[in-house]
């Protein structure tokens, strides 16, 4: 007997794994204490090694000089704006963020990671923006890492990692907003930087943020129409703009019309018919509308002759 086939799932709209990613490891303080005492340990060795060496235990100044050598191995330097991840035998045992000499667990090996902040501009990216045209978009991108442990051990290459990231971002943004809006009624590209930056910012956190890592700011620093549909554009905005620099003209010159109709008609300048006006009215908008500087034409007779 066979069975009604059963529909396929739906895919998820939203993606998926950016808060469901299990990352086990988190940042924490390693052991480390003051590295002028390992330096005071290992001179006393050394001493104790040129004596030793002097006198008739010659095979016994070598133990001093093993213990001198683990602690010099085990001293580190840590730089201002730089942090230690310490490793003992595959396993992670912290981080040391204070600088200065400082003397870490012996034998075990450490990683130098920057925790300073950083920025880097994005490629210039061609997508479709939400009306469906070609723009190109590139950002500035400003990071620190937080969580030094992540950064080394959840991702492969944590600064690649956060360039692919802050592209992707970046690319899924510009397809949700129009280029522009004519209306300036929503939020657009051009228009809405501040808007756009917020969005970008907090899409790129939230991607990074498994690699230990904070956005400190997002910003767009290029955008422009694909070069194929560029010129077309301008045209269009050229166009735009002077139907909006007409309306605007327009609607001035009524109410300079209408301001001065009433005005002789308060002052009872002159009594003006309906033709009267027509015909004032018709004067006055071709001189304040026209492109030209209006021509005087004295009129000698009247309307009706």
């Amino acid at each position: 007997m066979n069975q009604a086939a059963q529909p396929h799932p739906q895919p998820e709209a939203t993606p998926v794994g950016h808060s469901g990613t299990r990352v086990e490891i988190h940042e924490r303080p390693a052991w480390a204490i003051s590295g002028w005492i390992g330096v005071l340990i290992v001179a006393g060795c050394i001493a104790a090694v040129i004596l030793l060496a002097h006198g008739s235990s010659g095979a016994i100044a070598i133990a001093p000089g093993v213990v001198g050598v683990v602690i010099l191995t085990s001293l580190v330097i840590v730089q201002p704006g730089q942090t230690k991840v310490v490793r003992f035998f595959g396993s992670y045992v912290g981080t040391v963020r204070r600088p200065g000499l400082w003397w870490i667990l012996p034998l075990a090996d450490r990683r130098t990671l920057s925790i300073r902040v950083r920025n880097f501009e994005t490629n210039h990216l061609k997508v479709n923006d939400a009306d469906g045209n070609p723009v190109e978009i590139a950002s500035i991108v400003v990071w620190q890492v937080a969580d030094t442990s992540r950064a080394v051990y959840a991702v492969d290459d944590y600064i690649n990692f956060v360039r692919v990231q802050a592209e992707s971002a970046l690319r899924h943004v510009a397809t949700t907003h129009p280029y522009d809006d004519p209306t300036e009624q929503g939020t657009s590209l051009r228009g809405s930087t501040d808007v756009v930056a917020g969005e970008l910012a907090q899409e790129v956190a939230q991607r990074v943020t498994i690699a230990g890592v904070e956005i400190v700011e997002v910003r767009i620093s290029h955008l422009a129409y694909a070069s194929e549909i560029a010129q077309a554009m301008l045209r269009r905005q050229q166009a735009n703009a002077v139907v909006a620099a007409r309306s605007r003209i327009v609607e001035g010159a009524v109410g300079m019309v209408e301001l001065a109709l009433a005005r002789l008609n308060e002052r009872g300048i002159v009594e003006l018919d309906e033709e009267r006006k027509a015909a004032m009215v018709s004067n006055l908008l071709v001189v304040l509308c026209g492109d030209q500087p209006a021509s005087p034409v004295v009129n000698t007779g009247t309307l009706y002759t």
